[in-house]
């Protein structure tokens, strides 16, 4: 009995013993297996090679180890900041400066000056928009270019010969030196060389730092002018064309302007006792003002007027300026100039 029980202990006992050394000899490979999660037998590093505890490989998986080493790797791309209105979609425009605009972004001043045609065989001013500060010679050019088709309906007419170009406007001590092309002094006899002359000067003048004028014809002092030898061996000026001038000459308003009441009227007079009168017909042809007037000098001396004039007019549209004085002989109207307005009530 006692030897049986001894026997039994002893082979519990060496049971337990296999049972203990199975134990030790499995649980290395098992914790091994485990480590390497594939079976390759390696525990890698960040770049998946390294060296195992049963050998060497190449692994395709990233640790597993319990407590994970921070070890450098590949960096995570961040994500790109916010997107501006000029993101990739949508080119940002090359860093240029803007496109100029002429004149520093503002077109050529305009002025209102005046050019000289001819009514019958006397001057009489027409409405130019000229650029500054070129005035004078943007004033010639648009006299050399001649009456529109309004005015030449209304008999102005020029004595300057088409083709006629301007080289060169030049003012010094109040005196323009204007140089014209040869076919200035083409053609004509003694009232058209005057005239042509005439119209130059008044044109001129009409600025007030021109007094008078000198002539060239293509760079070259004209001396004596066309084939009458019109002496010019002087500036000339509005004096010098007295009888190519109306006795009264409206410098405002003029022909194809349009007009309001009251409406300022001025220029030139040269009549009996200083005086002179104006009339405003309108567009039903009635009489809608018709008064007097008073220049500073007449009878032989030109004196300068300005003059107010209120009026009713019937109906709006075109309509006339009559300037006349009355014979001092018998009173009868002598119409000195006439101008085709716009009138508006």
């Amino acid at each position: 009995m006692g030897s049986q029980t001894r026997t039994t202990l002893a082979s519990t006992h060496r049971l337990r013993t296999a049972a203990a050394l199975a134990t030790v000899l499995i649980l290395p490979l098992a914790l091994t297996a485990c480590a390497n999660g594939n079976g390759n037998g390696n525990t890698s590093n960040t770049n998946g090679t390294g060296t195992g505890t049963t050998g060497t490989g190449t692994g395709t998986g990233t640790p597993r180890s319990a407590t994970p080493t921070t070890t450098p790797g590949p960096a995570t791309p961040t994500a790109p900041p916010p997107t501006t209105p000029t993101d990739p979609a949508t080119p940002a425009p090359p860093n240029t400066p803007p496109p100029s605009t002429p004149t520093g972004g503002t077109p050529p001043k305009q002025v209102r000056a005046a050019v000289y045609f001819l009514h019958g065989e006397q001057v009489s001013p027409a409405p130019r928009p000229v650029a500054a500060p070129s005035t004078a010679a943007g004033a010639l050019r648009a006299l050399l270019a001649g009456p529109t088709g309004f005015e030449r309906g209304h008999d102005r007419t020029t004595a300057i010969p088409a083709g006629t170009t301007l080289n060169s406007v030049a003012v010094r001590d109040r005196v323009a030196t204007v140089d014209l092309s040869e076919r200035y002094d083409d053609g004509g006899g003694t009232l058209s060389m005057r005239a042509r002359l005439a119209q130059v000067v008044f044109t001129a003048t009409r600025f007030p730092t021109i007094d008078k004028v000198q002539f060239a014809l293509d760079g070259k002092p004209v001396r004596s002018f066309g084939g009458e030898g019109i002496e010019l061996n002087k500036p000339v000026g509005r004096a010098d064309f007295e009888d190519l001038t109306p006795d009264i000459l409206v410098e405002s308003p003029m022909i194809g302007e349009t007009i309001g009441s009251p409406v300022r009227v001025w220029g030139t007079a040269n009549t009996f006792e200083a005086t002179f009168r104006l009339k405003i017909t309108d567009a039903a042809g009635r009489t809608a003002a018709d008064l007097y007037g008073t220049a500073t000098s007449g009878s032989g001396t030109r004196g300068t007027f300005d003059v107010t004039v209120p009026y009713e007019a019937a109906r709006s549209g075109p309509g006339l300026l009559t300037a006349y004085w009355e014979s001092p002989k018998d009173g009868r109207p002598v119409i000195s100039d006439t101008v085709p307005v716009t009138v508006n009530r």
